[in-house]
C-alpha cells in the first residue's frame, strides 16, 4: 500500500505554518511517505490506490472536491469551514462522505452541518492533540517564553495596503483607525516587563521561499521551541493545541467573534486557558488570572485533550494497519 500526506497550495501572498502542523501529526502515523498530496487538487490525482488522512480545513478551492477514487481515505479532525459548506455539500459531495462515514469531526460545528445532511459524524477534535511525540523532559524545559502571533485578526498596516481594495474596504470597516490594536491590547493583557524579554514566533511566512520539505522543517522547529518553553502565549490554535500535546503551559488569546473563525473553534476551545476579549476591548479569563501575565505566571492545562487524542491516535493506528 502506498501512503499520502497532504500539502498545501499557498495563498497569494503568504503560507500557513499550521497546516503543516496539522499534516506532521498525520504523518507520525504512516510508515512511509509515498507522495505529497495537495489538499486543494485531490481530484486531480490519478496515481496507484493510496491511504491518505484526511485532516484539516476543506477545502479553498470547491472546483476541485470531490478527492479521487484511487484515494482511500480516513475522514478524522475533518473541517468543513462555513465559506465551503454550501459548495461541497452537493448531492455528490453529501454521497461521498456518506461513502465514508462516520467522518470525524475537528469541530461540533462540522458534525452539526453533516448530521443535517444525514452524514454520519461524530467530534474527534484536532489531530495536533497527539504530538505527544515532541514532549521533552521536564528538566530540559527552560525559561523561554514565546509569544506566537497574538490577535492576529486584528487589522494591520500589511493587510490594509497590499491592495488597493483592501485599503479602501479598510478604511470603510474603519480598520484603518485601529492600526495599534494589536500593541494596546498586548499591553492591557501582558506586562511590559514581559512584553520586552519574550520570543516572537510567527507561523505565516511569505509564500515562494520555501520547498514543502522545509515548510516541514520549519513547523516541527517551531514545535521542538515549544517543547521545550516555560510558557506560550498565543492566537494560534495549531500552536496552542500541540502545547497541550506536549505538556507545555499555554494560554489561548481569543479576540474571534466572526463565524468564519469561531465555527472553527467549536469544541476546541474550551479545551484552552483563554483570556477571551469581548469587541469593546473588554476581557476575562477562565483560569483565574489576577492582574497581566508576568515572567513568573503559573498556569497548568486543563487535561481535557486526552479525551480526545487517544481516540485518535488509535483511529489513525487501524486505519493504517487494516
Amino acid at each position: 500500500m502506498k501512503y499520502g500526506l497532504l500539502t498545501y497550495q499557498e495563498g497569494k501572498e503568504k503560507y500557513n505554518v499550521g497546516d503543516y502542523v496539522q499534516s506532521l501529526a498525520a504523518r507520525q502515523f504512516l510508515p512511509k511517505t509515498d507522495t505529497f498530496m495537495n489538499r486543494e487538487k485531490l481530484e486531480e490525482y490519478n496515481g496507484d490506490p493510496i491511504q491518505l488522512i484526511m485532516n484539516g480545513w476543506f477545502t479553498h478551492n470547491i472546483h476541485h472536491w470531490i478527492p479521487a477514487k484511487q484515494i482511500d481515505p480516513l475522514f478524522v479532525s475533518f473541517h468543513m469551514n462555513s465559506t465551503a459548506a454550501p459548495f461541497m455539500l452537493t448531492d455528490k459531495g453529501i454521497n461521498y462522505l456518506k461513502s465514508h462515514a462516520p467522518i470525524g469531526c475537528r469541530d461540533k460545528y462540522t458534525v452539526k452541518i453533516l448530521k443535517e445532511k444525514g452524514i454520519e459524524a461524530y467530534f474527534t477534535g484536532c489531530l495536533t492533540l497527539t504530538l505527544d511525540n515532541y514532549k521533552v523532559d521536564d528538566s530540559e524545559r527552560g525559561d523561554d517564553i514565546y509569544i506566537v502571533d497574538p490577535f492576529y485578526n486584528y487589522p494591520t498596516t500589511d493587510k490594509l495596503l497590499k491592495s488597493t481594495k483592501a485599503l479602501v474596504k479598510g478604511v470603510l470597516k474603519g480598520d484603518a483607525f485601529k492600526l495599534n490594536k494589536i500593541q494596546k491590547q498586548l499591553k492591557e493583557v501582558v506586562d511590559a516587563d514581559l512584553l520586552e524579554s519574550a520570543n516572537y514566533v510567527t507561523q505565516i511566512l511569505p509564500i515562494g521561499k520555501q520547498t514543502d520539505e522545509e515548510k516541514f522543517a520549519y513547523a516541527e522547529d517551531c514545535l521542538k521551541k515549544y517543547a521545550k518553553a516555560k510558557l506560550v502565549i498565543t492566537s494560534r490554535i495549531h500552536c496552542a493545541l500541540p502545547c497541550l500535546a506536549m505538556g507545555t503551559p499555554v494560554i489561548f488569546l481569543n479576540a474571534f467573534n466572526t463565524f468564519v473563525d469561531t465555527c472553527r473553534f467549536d469544541g476546541i476551545s474550551e479545551l484552552f486557558n483563554r483570556i477571551d476579549v469581548a469587541d469593546d476591548g473588554s476581557f476575562t479569563n477562565n483560569f483565574g488570572l489576577k492582574g497581566k501575565i508576568t515572567k513568573d505566571t503559573a498556569v497548568t492545562n486543563l487535561g481535557l485533550h486526552h479525551k480526545l487524542a487517544e481516540p485518535l491516535k488509535e483511529s489513525c493506528k487501524s486505519f493504517i494497519t487494516k
